[in-house]
């Protein structure tokens, strides 16, 4: 690629970090208004001292000197003031944005449709939401601005060296071709290698969050050694990426200390012997070591907040993509009912998960059913036919190929999106909670849910009297994921939250699969009440869950091979529901 190629990129991407700080503009001006103050201040200092030793010290007036002195201690309190000033309003301002940014990416991940989480480690997407937004940061805290104030610094410093002694700016300037090239080479390896480490970082992430998640399956299994093994391959990989820009860093800097020090050695030798001739002021001798470093140190310092900045611009690239990602469940409808009847229809659905070219991979062909409003549908089949496809269409989790849903006589793709998944209640096989209270993983913390509408829901379910006996009852934590609470209790404390939500359309994933059977009839009962005043999906493998609903949907490989009421179908001779209730019999 080349430098031309790399270049449009690299500028559209800081153009667009840029415009980030927007909403702060003040304060994005007002750093540039501050290095415009500091440029000048960098090089006064040795300016007022060169000036001092060829106007006082060398003519003996005290006074004079003294006043010059009080000027130096004001020049420095100032600059110090100032430097402080400009820090803190650029790491500011680079805080600031990554708070917004933060909230941007976040809510755009809470958007994505679930294919993009079925494809993508969840490592990967924290890695971004943490990691690479930090390093958007150092663009404003170290790159854009503070190079730009460096620069502009050198440019001032320049003009002094040249003003003082023209001379000895053309030695001082002898060595520094050979530093902008090192710090050139210096910046391509180090961003190189920071690409690298990026990545790395990534797998790593991706890596842990898996293992850490499923360390039960790995240490059922035995496989700590096969997993330590893995993790040492990734971990070597990333070292050897950090190793890489840790070269260049201790190749750079001592190559910077070699040339400076050359510089000051060949302008001491050149401005001595011209100090005897008269050819320097004795001044411009002692200002110049002051201005060599005020020079050089910017160099150096500006080839490592380069880096810096390409490191954050990589990382924006990468945050960039998430925030560019349209890959979201269309949300165009515009119905927001309150309530719906809950009449439910798949009308030839056909659906696949392979978007691209679906019918490789068909997962539902050609399903047609109708739930009426306040009746329960039975799902059954077996591993792999469909039935939890069904519940993800259901809801719009996935939007379907061919044919369409209804849901009360209008296309599913006519209600907004919060509207309808608002109406429908869901209860899954596998039950997930989050770190906080029993109360809040019931509410989701939404505040229009008393506690006493809690209470009431558990007492219905006959969860009430367990998570009662719980050290604080509803106010107990249960942890990352409810680890510390059984299987049966997860499911319980899941079916409560359905409960409280209210919903016209209830739908239950082998709910009841991981309940013992005393809780089980519990829940059996209070199901049978609840469907009764609502459009109920029940999932399940065991028919004895499924005798009382009104109709049975059995699917085998995406296909409905039959549906009707649970009597009718056994009544059929060769039917493959009588043919599972025999088995399971």
């Amino acid at each position: 690629m080349s430098s031309e190629q790399t270049r449009k990129p690299f500028l559209r991407t800081l153009r667009r970090v840029v415009g980030l700080a927007r909403p702060y503009r003040w304060a994005f001006n007002g750093a540039w208004a501050l290095s415009l103050v500091l440029a000048p201040l960098a090089s006064l200092r040795p300016l007022l001292m060169g000036y001092a030793v060829d106007e006082f010290v060398l003519k003996g007036n005290l006074q004079g000197l003294v006043r010059v002195i009080a000027l130096l201690i004001g020049v420095l309190v100032l600059e110090a003031s100032l430097q402080f000033l400009f820090s803190y309003l650029t790491s500011w301002l680079g805080q600031s944005i990554i708070r917004d940014l933060r909230v941007r990416v976040f809510d755009r991940i809470n958007s994505l449709r679930l294919a993009y989480f079925d494809r993508t480690p969840v490592g990967r997407s924290i890695t971004r939401t943490i990691s690479d937004i930090e390093s958007v940061n150092a663009v404003f805290s170290q790159g854009v601005i503070t190079i730009s104030a460096d620069m502009l610094s050198m440019a001032v410093v320049l003009a002094t060296m040249v003003y003082i002694s023209p001379l000895l700016t053309g030695i001082c300037l002898a060595f520094l071709p050979l530093l902008l090239l090192a710090a050139y080479y210096f910046k391509e390896g180090v961003r190189k290698s920071y690409e690298k480490v990026r990545v790395q970082v990534s797998n790593m992430n991706a890596f842990l969050q898996e293992r850490i998640s499923g360390m039960r399956i790995v240490q059922l299994f035995g496989a700590e050694k096969d997993e330590h093994d893995r993790f040492q391959e990734i971990n070597g990989r990333l070292l050897k990426a950090n190793e890489d820009g840790i070269f260049h860093y201790a190749l750079f800097f001592p190559i910077v200390e070699i040339v400076s020090a050359a510089t000051l050695g060949l302008m001491v030798w050149y401005g001595t012997r011209g100090v005897l001739d008269d050819s320097v002021t004795l001044g411009a001798l002692v200002a110049f070591p002051q201005l060599i470093d005020r020079l050089y140190r910017p160099i150096r310092l500006i080839a490592d907040k380069f880096n810096t900045l390409q490191m954050g611009l990589v990382a924006s690239e990468r945050v960039f993509e998430i925030l560019d990602n349209e890959e979201r469940i269309p949300d165009k409808g515009t119905l927001a009912p309150d309530a719906l009847r809950g009449e439910v229809v798949f009308d030839g659905v056909w659906f696949s998960y392979a978007g691209e070219k679906p019918e490789e991979n068909w997962v539902l062909r050609d399903v047609n059913f109708r739930v009426p409003a306040g009746e329960t549908l039975a799902i059954i089949g077996p591993t792999g036919s469909g039935k939890t496809t069904i519940i993800n269409l259901l809801g719009r989790f996935y939007d379907i190929q061919r044919g369409q849903i209804l849901v009360d006589g209008h296309p599913a793709e006519e209600y907004r999106l919060e509207a309808l998944r608002r109406r429908i209640a869901v209860v899954l096989q596998d039950v997930f909670l989050f770190s906080g209270t029993v109360l809040e993983n019931i509410t989701l913390r939404n505040p229009g849910i008393s506690r006493e509408r809690v209470v009431e829901a558990a007492r219905t379910i006959g969860a009430h009297e367990f998570i009662e006996r719980l050290p604080g009852g509803y106010d107990y934590e249960v942890k990352e994921r409810g680890a510390a609470l059984s299987m049966g209790q997860r499911q319980l404390i899941s079916f409560v939250r359905a409960l409280v939500f209210d919903p016209d359309i209830l739908i239950l994933d082998e709910a009841t699969s991981s309940i013992d059977p005393e809780s089980e009839s519990v829940i059996r009962h209070a199901i049978e009440t609840l469907i009764q005043k609502r459009t109920s999906i029940v999932i399940a493998h065991r028919l004895s869950t499924v005798q009382n609903a009104h109709q049975v949907l059995v699917l085998s490989k995406g296909e409905v091979l039959e549906c009707g009421p649970p009597k009718e179908l056994l009544q059929r001779a060769e039917g493959h529901y009588r043919q599972l209730y025999e088995l399971q019999g």
